[in-house]
C-alpha cells in the first residue's frame, strides 16, 4: 500500500499558470488532486521539468468576491495522457510542488 506524508484531496478547480520556467505565460488546466505540499492538474502544455512554476488555483470565481490562490512551487512529473476524443488535443498530467503561496481577493466585474 502506498503511503503519502499528506492528505490528498480530490478537487476539480480551474488553475492557470502564470510563469514556466522563465516564461511568462497564460495556459489553462484544471486540478485533480491537492495536497498541503503540491497538486497534480491538468494543461494542454508541458512545463519544464525541475523548473520553477507559478500557478493560480481559483477557490471561488463566484459571488461578490472571488478568491484564488496563487502558488509557486517547481514541476515533479509531467505525464503525456490519451485525448478523451479524437478532437481533443493532448493533454499532460503534472505534479507540481506547493512551496509558498498567498490568497488573492478580487472584486467580481459586477460589483464594481
Amino acid at each position: 500500500m502506498e503511503q503519502r506524508r499528506t492528505r490528498r484531496f480530490k478537487l476539480q478547480l480551474p488553475l492557470s499558470i502564470t510563469r514556466s520556467g522563465a516564461e511568462r505565460v497564460t495556459l489553462a488546466g484544471l486540478t485533480s488532486n491537492i495536497s498541503s505540499s503540491g497538486v497534480m492538474f491538468t494543461t494542454e502544455t508541458e512545463p519544464d521539468l525541475g523548473g520553477p512554476i507559478e500557478y493560480v488555483i481559483n477557490l471561488n470565481h463566484e459571488g461578490p468576491q472571488a478568491v484564488s490562490i496563487r502558488c509557486m512551487g517547481k514541476v515533479l512529473r509531467a505525464d503525456r495522457i490519451a485525448p478523451a476524443s479524437e478532437s481533443a488535443g493532448t493533454n499532460f498530467l503534472i505534479a507540481a510542488t506547493l512551496e509558498r503561496y498567498e490568497f488573492v481577493r478580487e472584486r467580481a466585474a459586477a460589483a464594481q
